[in-house]
């Protein structure tokens, strides 16, 4: 009996300490951790991220936190946490990279590592991507193993490094070197969000999918000439043909359960003309019209649609009065996850019509292809259930048009959920974004989002027994 009631005592006071958490308190510590990291430069190249692994391994260690430091460069390191659970489910992933991109400090109004508190906002590089994520998954593990929160499955906390712009000093080192350390039923990480709109939290985005980065070059060929002589047969101007051909070509649309789903609950809360054209894109009738309305007005929702293409750099000649043999264009390709690319650039080809042009397919970068994960799940039920909560708001799955290093773990069977906090719609027209010159991040949305992660995990996570 004594046991039992000792055990009993154990479970609840673990459940009363994932309940009762006294927010501002953390809110405090969390922006603490937040700006400590924003204030490490690690911009990718050269990364630098053990920089940010060391502080994050002391503020471990001093809580008595057990890590593994998994460098392929021991400039480069990678940091990967685990609080042990019954074992009754498979564990949790939090991850978040450490890295950030390059800055242009000239055009800050801020110095971009000084993580300046300004109007309730925290500038800095990184504050968007990624390091309140970081900051995040480390407080969340602090939270776990303060209250001594019973678990039914581990949870595991990733900082990796080299998502930007390296991805084997990082995500591939640990699938290949640290696999058994990060495997996991779950993984959430970034590219997910709440979108605001005039100060109103409107609806929460998360990424359940992403397209896959891949590239090919147009060759032109034809005969060199003089230039004051044109010829119908320039390789530049059977290329400037072909760059437009394709760049107005509508490929074939196809839906998977994530954008599907996306553009039905898009329909759902929008204003008429909103639903009308969503709505649209499942009705043969109406379908062209909406998708040429996306592709001048709305393009990251078009690009959901297809595999696209965007010719991004052109080159050919080398003197004003010779005419060149050879031209060129490199597309920047980006498939549905299922996409088959052999027979999609045969679609091309025929698109072109062309002989003088060849395409030349071309990996873009080595991030695999795989289906989207599942939206009836447990814990993408526990996300919108969160979202609600918090956030007071429905939530849409998305299928990413850019890429992120959940794509590695998709591959290898994780379910991933990409989530993230509330930033106003305007904020990337204003010049705030991610990889912008003033990257910021509302002191309020981190705390929320926060709340919403604790809210999720614990959902998940803690053991009711």
């Amino acid at each position: 009996m004594r046991t039992t009631a000792f055990l009993l005592l154990v479970a609840f006071g673990g459940l009363a300490s994932a309940q009762n958490i006294d927010w501002p308190k953390v809110n405090d510590e969390l922006l603490r951790h937040y700006q400590a990291l924003i204030r490490i430069d690690t911009t990718d190249p050269p990364g630098n991220e053990s920089k940010a692994v060391d502080y994050i391994r002391k503020v471990f260690d001093a809580e008595g936190i057990p890590v593994i430091v998994a460098a392929k460069d021991p400039a480069r390191g990678n940091l990967i946490a685990r609080l042990k659970g019954n074992g009754s489910k498979r564990p949790i992933l939090l991850m978040g990279h450490t890295d950030t991109v390059q800055v242009d400090a000239s055009k800050w109004k801020f110095p971009p590592f000084s993580a300046m508190r300004d109007g309730g906002y925290v500038y800095g590089r990184g504050a968007l991507d990624n390091k309140w994520q970081v900051a995040a998954g480390m407080m969340t593990m602090l939270l776990l193993k303060r209250g001594g929160v019973a678990l039914d499955r581990d949870v595991i906390f990733a900082a990796e490094a080299g998502e930007e712009a390296a991805t084997e000093p990082g995500i591939e080192h640990l699938i290949a070197e640290h696999w058994k350390d990060i495997d996991a039923e779950v993984c959430l990480a970034e590219s997910g969000s709440v979108v605001r709109n005039n100060g109103r939290d409107r609806y929460a985005l998360v990424q359940t999918g992403e397209k896959q980065p891949n590239g090919a070059r147009m060759v032109a060929r034809g005969p060199s000439g003089h230039g004051s002589r044109p010829m119908r047969t320039s390789a530049v101007l059977h290329l400037s043909q072909a760059i437009e051909k394709v760049a107005l070509w509508d490929p074939p649309m196809r839906f998977n359960d994530t954008t599907r789903t996306y553009f039905e609950k898009l329909a759902s809360i929008g204003t008429p003309e909103e639903a009308e054209r969503y709505n649209g894109l499942f009705n043969p009738a109406k379908a062209a019209s909406s998708r040429e309305y996306l592709a001048e007005h709305e393009p990251g929702r078009y690009s959901m649609l297809h595999t696209s293409i965007s010719p991004d750099i052109i080159s050919g000649g080398f003197q004003i009065n010779v005419i060149p043999s050879q031209a060129e264009a490199t597309l920047d390709i980006r498939s549905l996850p299922d996409e088959n690319m052999p027979a999609f650039y045969d679609m091309m080809r025929k698109v072109i019509n062309d002989p003088a042009v060849e395409i030349i397919p071309e990996s873009k970068n080595g991030r695999p292809g795989a289906p989207p994960s599942p939206i009836d799940s447990e814990v993408y039920r526990a996300i919108e259930a969160a979202n609600r909560k918090i956030y007071q708001v429905p939530t849409i799955p998305t299928m990413s048009t850019a890429a992120t290093d959940m794509a590695f773990l998709r591959a290898k069977g994780i379910a991933c959920y990409g989530v993230g906090p509330a930033i106003e719609d305007d904020d990337a027209a204003k010049g705030f974004a991610a990889h912008s010159d003033q990257e910021r991040l509302r002191e309020e949305s981190l705390y929320k989002f926060m709340e919403f992660q604790w809210d999720v995990l614990t959902s998940v996570a803690m053991s009711k027994k």
